[in-house]
């Protein structure tokens, strides 16, 4: 009987206890939610490396018409640039195809619960507001770079072994291919560039689509561009300036003066410890992630007051 009572002493003093759960589980199930709802954030990169793959097989016909560097009979007698240009021309593409992804991807973040009603539901979890925001805004600042940067790599890890493969059946030297390209420094210029540019240089952008997705009740895309636009063209007409639009292409351009990422010759560059410093020392980097954190801040208040639709 005292065992008895005992327990049920101990479960009446349980009872309407609250369970506290971690921010660092909330936000850990918030961000595998994002991931789970929104395929698209590694389908479209998987998929524009497929057929960037088929392109790239194409070209290594001799009988083929596709000729942009990828034919192992065109790399004889040239120099390293001309064999890196094939693996830097598929990170370029999928860089781009990121960053429309994470632009599509940010405006329907907070749109589309508020549209579908869905935010009736995820309101009623015990998940903030900031924890959800927080959560969306990781996916385009930290996730996507590194899936973009692990796709780039493992498609030129592809199309390293079918050059080599080609190469082999010709009775080519795979040796001239291996020796011109600098994986492991291409490999660590690619990171840092997805990490830096992609995630923290391009993050007020994301912190702008966000807001933009949690205020406007249709067309988030329209509202997203317009206002910056007017901006620029108001301050055209009145001070006859464009120092507005001058910032938006500095921080769109991606700050390449501080990361050695060349375009014109198709070369990644040499990343040095002084580029790391100088960029994370940049007080662009700074400004810009604080306006990030404004925006963002603005977006949870949105979230919480803003009714769904």
């Amino acid at each position: 009987m005292t065992i008895q009572t005992d327990a049920v002493s101990s479960f009446e003093g349980n009872v309407g206890v609250p369970v506290v759960i971690p921010f660092s589980r909330r936000f850990y199930w918030s961000v595998r939610r994002e991931l789970w709802e929104n395929r698209s954030l590694y389908l479209v990169p998987l998929a524009v490396a497929a057929l960037f793959l088929l392109a790239f097989l194409i070209g290594h016909n001799p009988h083929s018409h596709v000729h942009i560097g990828f034919s192992p009979n065109s790399m004889q007698g040239q120099g390293p640039q001309v064999f890196e240009q094939p693996y830097t021309i598929v990170a370029l593409l999928l860089m781009g195809t990121t960053f429309l992804v994470a632009l599509f991807y940010c405006l329907e973040a907070l749109h589309g619960e508020r549209r579908d009603r869905s935010i009736l539901f995820w309101k009623s979890l015990p998940v903030s507001d900031t924890t959800t925001v927080l959560a969306k805004a990781s996916i385009p600042i930290l996730f996507l770079p590194l899936i973009t940067f692990a796709t780039v790599l493992v498609t030129q890890g592809i199309m390293l072994l079918l050059s080599s493969a080609v190469m082999l059946a010709r009775g080519q030297n795979v040796a001239d291919l291996w020796s011109h390209l600098p994986l492991w420094q291409m490999s660590l210029m690619l990171f840092f560039h997805m990490v830096a540019i992609h995630g923290l240089w391009y993050a007020p952008f994301y912190g702008w689509w966000l807001l933009v997705s949690a205020w406007a009740r249709r067309a988030p895309l329209l509202w997203a561009v317009l206002p910056p636009a007017v901006v620029a063209v108001v301050e055209k007409i009145a001070f006859n300036t464009s120092h507005f639009a001058a910032l938006i292409g500095y921080r769109f351009g991606g700050s390449p003066e501080k990361v050695p990422f060349t375009v014109g010759p198709m070369s990644m560059g040499v990343l040095t410890a002084s580029d790391v410093v100088q960029f994370f020392t940049d007080p662009g980097l700074w400004t810009g992630l604080a306006l990030t954190a404004v925006f963002l801040a603005a977006a949870v208040r949105l979230r919480r007051y803003r009714e769904p639709m």
